[in-house]
C-alpha cells in the first residue's frame, strides 16, 4: 500500500511517501531556497581546467557549475554515437554517466563561449552545481533529449519482450537527431500515447531554443516544475493509492494537471479538512524527527549508526540488546538481515548518496554473508536512485555507490554544530579549564598592566574561585584580577581587558 501525503504553507512544501503505514521517502522544498535540479540555463565558460579536463560555466548562481569532458558534445559531430559510447541500460530515467569521449575539452570549448547546460547534480558543501550539455526533457512516460540522438528504456523495466516493444516504438516516432526514452510509466503504453507526449516536449523545447537565442549569458532558460507537479509526475502511478493533500488551491492545482496527462488517478486525489494537522494525523513529524538522528533502533533491539563524512557515509550494524536464542552466529545473521531492510529505507528517506560503506557483525559462515548480500540486492530494487552494491571486502565490509543528486537531508535541514564545529565531540570541562588557565598565565605573563578583569563562563569563574587560581595569578605576576562571569560567553570563551586605558588584551592562544 503506497500514499502521498502533501502539507503545504506559506513557507515551505513537505511531501511524504508512505508504503505499508511507514515513511520510505520525504521531500520539501522552502520558498527561501528552491531547487535548480533540472533547471537549464545559458551559460558562458569561465575557466577551462586541462588537468582535470573539465570547465567552470558561469550559469548567474554566485558559484560556477561544473562541467566534465563527457557531459559535453561537441557541434561539429552530428551523431552522439560517434563522440560518446552510451549503452542501452539508463539510469533513474537519465543518461549514465560513464561516458567516454576521445576529444580534450580544450579542443571543444573556449573561454567565454556561451554554452546551454542543464544541472544534474545540485551544489554540495562548498562546491557548485554539476552541469551537463546533453539535455534532457522528462515527461510522465517520455524523456526527450533534444541534443543527442539515442533511444534508451529505463532499466526499471524488466520485462525483455516488452523493453523490445518500447525500442521499436520510440524508433519509429523519435524526432530527427534527437532522442527517446521510454520511462517506467511508459510500459504498457500504446504509440499515441507515446506521440501525444513527444509533441508535448517538443513544443517546450522549441520554446527553450528560441528563448535561448534571443538572450545574453548567463541566463535561467528553463525551470523545472516545482516539488508537488514533480512528484505528480514522477512518483504518483497506479500503485499510489491515495493522494492526500492539505492546500485547496494546490488540489485543484492537482486536479488540472491529472486531467492533461493520467485522468484516471483524479479520483485517488482527497483534500484534507480536519483542524489536526496533517502529518501530525499519521504520525509523520515524530519519523521526520527520529530521521535526523545518528542512531537508528532495530525492533529486535539491534541498532544502525550512521555518520556522513565528506567523503563518505559509514553505517555500522550493532546487535545491541538482542542476544538470540541459540548462538553468536544466529544473533549476527538475523541482526544483519532486519538491518538491511532499515538500511534501504534509511537510504531513500535521507536521501544519502556517493559512498556508502557498510559494517555489518561479523559472520563465519560463507553462505549467511551471501543471504545477508543478496538480501540487500533485493531489498534495493526498489530504490529509484538504482544503488550499486560491491561484493563484501576481506573485513566483511559491504562497499556500495547511491547516486547524489543533491545534498542528504542531514545536511539540508540541518548546519554544522556551532559549539563542536561537526566533530560531534565538544572539550570536557576540565580540559577547557586548562586550555584557559594556559591562555591566562600567557596573558599575564606577556602584559605589564597590574590590572585586569577576566570574563569567563560563570561554571569556569567558580572553578578558578574554588582552586585558588586567581591568588596564584597574583601572587606569581603581582596582577590584581577582577574575575567577571558572564553567561552570554560559551564555556571554553575568555575576555581579559585592561583597565588603564580599558581595551581588550589579545595574544597569539586565540
Amino acid at each position: 500500500m503506497k500514499e502521498i501525503l502533501i502539507n503545504v504553507d506559506s513557507n515551505e512544501t513537505r511531501i511524504a511517501l508512505i508504503e505499508n503505514q511507514r515513511l520510505m521517502e520525504f521531500y520539501f522544498e522552502r520558498e527561501s531556497k528552491k531547487s535548480i535540479l533540472g533547471n537549464i540555463y545559458k551559460g558562458r565558460i569561465d575557466a577551462i581546467l586541462p588537468g582535470m579536463q573539465a570547465a567552470f560555466v558561469d550559469i548567474g548562481l554566485g558559484k560556477n557549475g561544473f562541467l566534465y569532458v563527457t557531459e559535453i558534445i561537441p557541434e561539429q559531430f552530428d551523431r552522439y554515437a560517434e563522440i560518446m559510447g552510451v549503452g542501452e541500460e539508463i539510469l533513474s530515467d537519465q543518461v549514465e554517466e560513464n561516458l567516454s569521449s576521445p576529444t580534450s575539452i580544450e579542443n571543444l570549448l573556449k573561454q567565454g563561449q556561451e554554452i546551454l547546460v542543464q544541472v544534474i547534480r545540485e551544489p554540495l558543501s562548498n562546491k557548485g552545481a554539476r552541469v551537463t550539455t546533453v539535455l534532457t526533457l522528462p515527461g510522465r512516460t517520455l524523456v526527450l533529449m533534444p541534443t543527442v540522438e539515442h533511444v534508451g528504456v529505463s532499466r526499471r523495466i524488466e520485462d525483455e519482450q516488452e523493453r523490445i516493444r518500447l525500442k521499436t516504438c520510440l524508433h519509429k516516432i523519435k524526432p530527427n537527431r534527437m532522442g527517446l526514452i521510454a520511462r517506467t510509466l511508459g510500459v504498457g503504453k500504446k504509440e499515441e500515447d507515446f506521440i501525444k507526449e513527444r509533441n508535448s516536449l517538443l513544443e517546450l523545447w522549441n520554446k527553450i531554443k528560441r528563448k535561448s537565442e534571443n538572450v545574453s549569458s548567463p541566463t535561467l532558460i528553463h525551470e523545472e516544475l516545482g516539488i508537488i507537479s514533480r512528484v505528480i509526475r514522477d512518483l504518483f502511478t497506479e500503485e499510489v493509492e491515495s493522494l492526500v493533500i492539505d492546500s485547496p488551491n494546490e488540489f485543484e492545482e492537482i486536479l488540472r494537471f491529472l486531467e492533461a496527462f493520467a485522468s484516471y488517478l483524479k479520483s485517488r486525489v482527497r483534500l484534507y479538512r480536519q483542524p489536526e494537522p496533517l502529518f501530525e494525523a499519521y504520525g509523520i513529524e515524530s519519523e521526520i524527527e527520529q530521521m535526523l538522528q545518528r542512531r537508528v533502533r532495530l525492533n529486535s533491539g539491534g541498532y544502525l549508526v550512521i555518520d556522513e563524512t565528506e567523503a563518505l557515509v559509514a553505517i555500522d550494524v550493532n546487535s545491541g540488546k538482542y542476544v538470540g536464542r541459540k548462538n553468536l552466529e544466529e544473533t549476527a545473521l538475523k541482526t544483519n538481515l532486519e538491518a538491511v531492510k532499515e538500511i534501504a529505507r534509511q537510504l531513500r528517506l535521507r536521501d544519502i548518496g556517493g559512498i556508502i560503506i557498510i559494517d555489518f557483525i561479523d559472520m563465519e559462515k560463507e553462505e549467511n554473508r551471501m543471504k545477508v548480500l543478496q538480501s540487500l540486492e533485493e531489498v534495493l530494487k526498489q530504490d529509484r536512485a538504482h544503488p550499486t552494491i560491491s561484493q563484501l571486502t576481506k573485513l566483511g565490509l559491504v562497499e556500495m555507490t547511491r547516486k547524489r543528486v543533491r545534498q542528504s537531508l542531514n545536511l539540508t535541514l540541518g548546519e554544522i554544530c556551532p559549539r563542536c564545529g561537526g566533530n560531534g565531540i565538544v572539550l570536557s570541562e576540565a580540559t577547557v579549564f586548562l586550555k584557559l588557565w594556559r591562555k591566562l598565565v600567557k596573558v599575564c605573563s606577556t602584559y605589564s598592566d597590574k590590572e585586569m578583569n577576566v570574563v569567563v563562563h560563570p561554571d569556569i569563574a567558580v572553578r578558578l574561585l574554588q582552586e585558588g587560581r586567581i591568588e596564584e595569578i597574583s601572587s606569581r605576576f603581582g596582577k590584581k584580577l577582577h574575575l567577571q562571569p558572564n553567561e552570554d560567553l560559551g564555556l571554553s570563551e575568555m575576555k581579559i581587558y585592561s583597565l588603564y586605558p580599558y581595551q581588550e588584551l589579545i595574544d597569539d592562544y586565540q
